[in-house]
C-alpha cells in the first residue's frame, strides 16, 4: 500500500477496517505494532508501521452537535468534506479550514493541518474533546481543560487510535473571495504580514517563473465586505477563476471574484467534488516566526532559481499560536512556508536540502505530515519545550510502545 501521493510505500500491508469499538479494542490489544490511517494524504512516513494498519472508518459514528455547547463529535475518520454540508445546515461552522476538504479530521487534526490567517490557529486548536483507543485497548476521552489535553489532540497517532473528536463551533458565515495577480516581489518584502493581515484568509502562491513577481494572492473574507477596490499592492485582480498553480484550469478551484458564498465553499482553495490532482506531486512545508516574514520571503526569491526544476509553486500563510506541545505553532505567530514539488524525489531532494538551508536561520519547524530531511531528534529536541511532557504522557498511555514507529522513534519523539 502506498499514499496518496505514492512517495510512500508502506512496511505492511496489514489494513483492518473493524466494524465496532470492541474489535478495534481487541485488535489494538492484540498487535504489537499498530498505526491508524485516514486518507492517507501525509507525504511523510508518519502513518508507517511494520505491524497493523488500521482505519475506524467502519466503526459507523455519527456526526453529534450539541446545540447548547456549541460542539459537534466529530468520527475522526470523517473527511471535512463529509461534515461540514450537515454542519451548515444546522447553522453552524468550523472556524477554519485546510486548502483540501478530502482529509480526514483526525489525521489533519493530529499532523498540525492549519489554514490561513493571522489570527486562526491550526484545525487542531478547535479541538475541545478526544476519544481514543490506548495501547492497552482502553477507550478513554479527554477534555479540554484536562492537564494533559496539550498533548492529546496534535500527537501523530502516537498515543492511540482516535475514533472521536470533539470541535468547537461557531455560528454559520459567508466568506467572499478575490485574488490579485502579479504582484512585485518587492512590495511584498516590505508588506507582507500586512498583506497576510489583509483579510480573514489570506494566502500568496509564488512559481518564482519571475522571480520579481508573487503569482496570486488570495483574500478571503468573512461577511460580504471584500477587499478595498484600489487595495491590490501593485498587482491587478483576476478577472476570471485561478487555479494557485498558474495555467491550470480552475475548474477544482473554489469561487472567487468577490462572490459571497457558504464558509465551506470558499475557504479551502479545492472543491470537494474535485479531485484537485492526481496525488501527481510531493510537499514540503516549514514554519518559521511570523515576525521573519519579510527577510524569509526576500530570501526565498532572491534564491529561487535553486528550486527550478523541482517547484511547482510556493504558498505562504500566517497561522496564529497555540499551546499544544507537539504543534508546529506552539507559542509563537508563524509563517507556514509550503512548496509543492514535482513528482521526482530525484529532482525534489536537492532542491528540498537548499530550501531547509535558507530557513534554518529562523528556526524552522517541520510540518510532520509533510517531506522533509534535515532533521534529526536532537534539532526537533531543541525547538520543543515540552517534548518530554509529551513523551511521558505516550509512555502512559503505550506502556507497550505499540503505536511507536520509526517516524516518532527517529525523531525522538517516544
Amino acid at each position: 500500500m502506498r499514499n496518496w501521493a505514492g512517495n510512500v510505500e508502506y512496511s505492511s500491508d496489514d489494513l483492518r477496517i473493524p466494524g465496532t469499538l470492541e474489535e478495534l479494542q481487541d485488535l489494538v490489544a492484540g498487535a504489537s505494532r499498530v498505526r491508524a490511517t485516514g486518507t492517507r494524504h501525509s507525504f511523510s512516513r508518519v502513518v508507517d508501521t511494520t505491524g497493523t494498519l488500521v482505519s475506524t472508518a467502519g466503526l459507523g459514528l455519527a456526526l453529534e452537535v450539541d446545540e447548547a455547547s456549541g460542539t459537534a463529535w466529530v468520527p475522526a475518520a470523517a473527511t471535512f468534506a463529509d461534515i461540514v454540508p450537515a454542519l451548515d445546515r444546522a447553522g453552524w461552522a468550523l472556524h477554519n479550514m485546510g486548502s483540501l476538504p478530502h482529509i480526514s479530521v483526525g489525521g489533519a487534526c493530529a499532523t498540525g493541518t492549519h489554514g490561513s490567517g493571522v489570527r486562526n490557529g491550526c484545525l487542531a486548536s478547535r479541538v475541545v474533546g478526544v476519544e481514543l483507543v490506548t495501547g492497552t485497548g482502553e477507550l478513554v476521552t479527554s477534555l479540554g481543560g484536562a492537564p494533559e489535553f496539550p498533548g492529546m489532540v496534535l500527537s501523530l497517532g502516537s498515543l492511540g487510535v482516535a475514533t472521536r473528536l470533539a470541535l468547537r463551533l461557531e455560528r454559520a458565515y459567508d466568506v467572499r473571495q478575490e485574488v490579485v495577480l502579479d504582484v512585485p516581489v518587492a512590495t511584498v518584502v516590505d508588506e507582507v504580514v500586512e498583506i497576510l493581515g489583509a483579510a480573514y484568509s489570506v494566502s500568496l502562491f509564488a512559481s518564482f517563473s519571475d522571480p520579481a513577481v508573487v503569482d496570486s494572492v488570495w483574500l478571503k473574507h468573512r461577511g460580504a465586505t471584500g477587499v478595498d477596490r484600489g487595495e491590490v499592492w501593485g498587482g491587478r485582480r483576476a478577472e476570471t477563476n485561478v487555479h494557485p498553480i498558474l495555467g491550470i484550469s480552475a475548474d477544482a478551484a473554489t469561487d472567487q471574484l468577490g462572490t459571497s458564498g457558504p464558509w465551506h465553499e470558499r475557504l479551502p482553495h479545492f472543491k470537494p467534488s474535485f479531485t484537485p490532482s492526481a496525488g501527481d506531486e510531493i510537499q514540503s512545508e516549514f514554519f518559521v516566526p511570523l515576525a521573519s516574514a519579510s527577510d524569509v520571503v526576500a530570501a526565498l526569491a532572491a534564491r529561487s532559481q535553486e528550486f527550478a526544476p523541482a517547484l511547482q509553486v510556493m504558498e505562504i500563510r500566517a497561522v496564529a499560536a497555540d499551546h499544544m506541545w507537539l504543534s508546529p505553532f506552539q507559542d509563537r505567530e508563524t509563517l507556514a512556508v509550503h512548496a509543492t514539488w514535482v513528482s521526482d524525489l530525484a529532482a525534489v531532494r536537492p532542491a528540498l536540502e537548499r530550501l531547509e538551508h535558507i530557513l534554518q536561520p529562523f528556526g524552522p519547524r517541520p510540518h510532520w505530515g509533510k517531506y522533509f530531511v534535515g532533521f534529526d531528534r536532537d534539532r526537533v529536541g531543541s525547538t520543543y519545550p515540552r517534548l518530554p511532557d509529551f513523551r511521558d504522557l505516550a509512555e502512559r498511555l503505550d506502556p507497550e510502545r505499540r503505536f511507536v514507529n520509526d517516524f516518532v522513534e527517529g525523531l525522538g519523539l517516544r
